[in-house]
C-alpha cells in the first residue's frame, strides 16, 4: 500500500507545478467558464485517472528509464516520432516555465526580484539530475502532502468567506480571459498538456516499481488525486474570483487574506510543487538523451538549465497563457495512443512480446 501512495504522490507531484499550485492554470482552464468549470473538472478527473493508470503500468511491464521505447511501442514508427517530439519539447518547455514560476513566486510574496527565485531553483534542479531515479521518486512524492493541507485550507477558508453567490460570481469568472473556447475542449486540453508533461516521468515512475499491479493502482490513485485538487482549487478560486482574478498567483492572494504568516508557509510550499514538477521535466528530458549519472548526462544537464534559465525571462504569465494551450492540442496524439495502447498490445501477443528498451 505504501508504493501505492508513493507511486500516486509522485504522479501529483508531476502534473502540480507551477502553474497548477499558483492557482493560475486552474483559473484559466476550468474557473473562467463559471459553473461549467465544475463539469469539466469532473472530465478531467476521469481522464486522469484512467491515462495516469496506463503510463506507470506501462512503465513497469517494460521496466523503462526513458519514455522512447514505451512511446514507439505503443504509437507505431511515424506518430511515434510524432509524439516523441512532442514530449521532449513539452518537457524543456514546461521546465523553463517552472523556473519563471519560482521566479513569480518570490516576488510575489517576498519582494525579491524576479531572477533570484529563478536562480535558486536551477541550481537546485541541477543538483537533483545527479540523483538515482528512486530518490527522485521520493523527492517529488514527499512534497505532495503538504500542497494538499494547504487547498484543503483555502477553499474551506474561501467558501466559508465568500461574500456573493455563485450566481453573482459567475458573470465575472466568465469574464477571465482564456484562450479555450469551450469548457469541454478546455477539460480535453487541459489533461492532454498534463500527460504530455508527464507522461515521460510516469513512466520512469512505472519503470522504477517491478509489481505492474502496484505500478497501476498508483497511477490510478494519482490521477483521481490530480482531479479531487482541481475542483478544491476551482472551487475555492470561483468563490473569490472577484478578489483574485487579476493576479497572477490567485491562490496566494486567498491565503494572504487568511493570514501573511501562512501566506510565507504556502509560498514555500508553492515554490516546492515547481521544484517537483520542474526537476521531474528535466530529469526526464536529459534521460531521453543520455544514461542518467554519467559525465556526459551531467554536462548536458548544466547545459540544458542554463538555456532554460535564459528563456525564463520570457515571463510566467505570458508562458502559461500561451505555450500550455499548443501543448495541450499537440498532446492529443499522445493521449489517443495511450487510450489505444492495450487494444494493440494485445494484438502484439501482449506487452511480454516488446522488443527489450533501450535508454535512447
Amino acid at each position: 500500500m505504501w508504493n501505492i501512495i508513493k507511486i500516486a504522490s509522485a504522479f501529483i507531484g508531476i502534473i502540480v507545478g507551477a502553474g497548477f499550485a499558483s492557482g493560475q492554470e486552474v483559473l484559466q482552464y476550468f474557473t473562467s467558464f463559471g459553473y461549467m468549470g465544475t463539469v469539466a473538472a469532473v472530465v478531467a478527473t476521469a481522464l486522469f485517472a484512467y491515462l495516469g493508470m496506463m503510463l506507470t503500468w506501462l512503465g513497469s511491464r517494460t521496466g523503462t528509464r526513458s519514455h522512447k521505447s514505451v512511446i514507439y511501442q505503443i504509437s507505431g514508427r511515424q506518430i511515434g516520432r510524432i509524439v516523441d517530439g512532442i514530449i521532449f519539447f513539452t518537457l524543456f518547455g514546461v521546465g523553463v516555465v517552472m523556473i519563471a514560476g519560482a521566479g513569480s513566486t518570490l516576488n510575489q510574496q517576498f519582494g525579491l526580484p524576479a531572477y533570484i527565485g529563478s536562480i535558486v531553483m536551477t541550481l537546485m534542479m541541477g543538483a537533483t539530475l545527479m540523483l538515482d531515479v528512486r530518490r527522485v521518486v521520493g523527492l517529488i512524492g514527499s512534497i505532495t502532502p503538504f500542497l494538499v493541507l494547504a487547498l484543503a485550507l483555502i477553499c474551506a477558508y474561501s467558501l466559508s468567506t465568500m461574500e456573493r453567490s455563485f450566481a453573482e460570481l459567475a458573470p465575472i469568472a466568465e469574464g477571465i480571459d482564456s484562450t479555450l473556447p469551450h469548457w469541454l475542449v478546455s477539460a480535453v486540453n487541459y489533461v492532454s498538456f498534463n500527460i504530455a508533461v508527464g507522461a515521460a516521468m510516469a513512466l520512469v515512475i512505472g519503470g522504477a516499481e517491478p509489481n505492474a499491479n502496484i505500478a497501476r493502482w498508483g497511477g490510478l490513485l494519482g490521477g483521481v488525486g490530480v482531479g479531487v485538487l482541481i475542483m478544491i482549487s476551482h472551487l475555492a478560486m470561483f468563490s473569490q474570483v472577484d478578489q483574485v482574478a487579476g493576479y497572477a498567483l490567485p491562490l496566494l492572494k486567498i491565503i494572504d487574506g487568511i493570514s501573511p504568516l501562512l501566506a510565507k508557509a504556502m509560498a514555500f510550499v508553492l515554490f516546492g510543487m515547481i521544484f517537483s514538477t520542474g526537476a521531474s521535466m528535466f530529469y526526464a528530458f536529459v534521460a531521453r538523451f543520455t544514461r542518467m549519472q554519467t559525465s556526459a548526462a551531467n554536462r548536458f544537464s548544466i547545459v540544458t538549465l542554463l538555456v532554460a534559465f535564459i528563456a525564463s525571462f520570457a515571463g510566467f504569465t505570458q508562458l502559461v497563457a500561451l505555450f500550455y494551450p499548443l501543448i495541450g492540442y499537440l498532446g492529443l496524439f499522445l493521449v489517443l495512443a495511450l487510450i489505444y495502447a492495450p487494444f494493440r498490445l494485445k494484438r502484439s501477443s501482449a506487452i511480454q512480446t516488446l522488443h527489450p528498451i533501450t535508454d535512447n
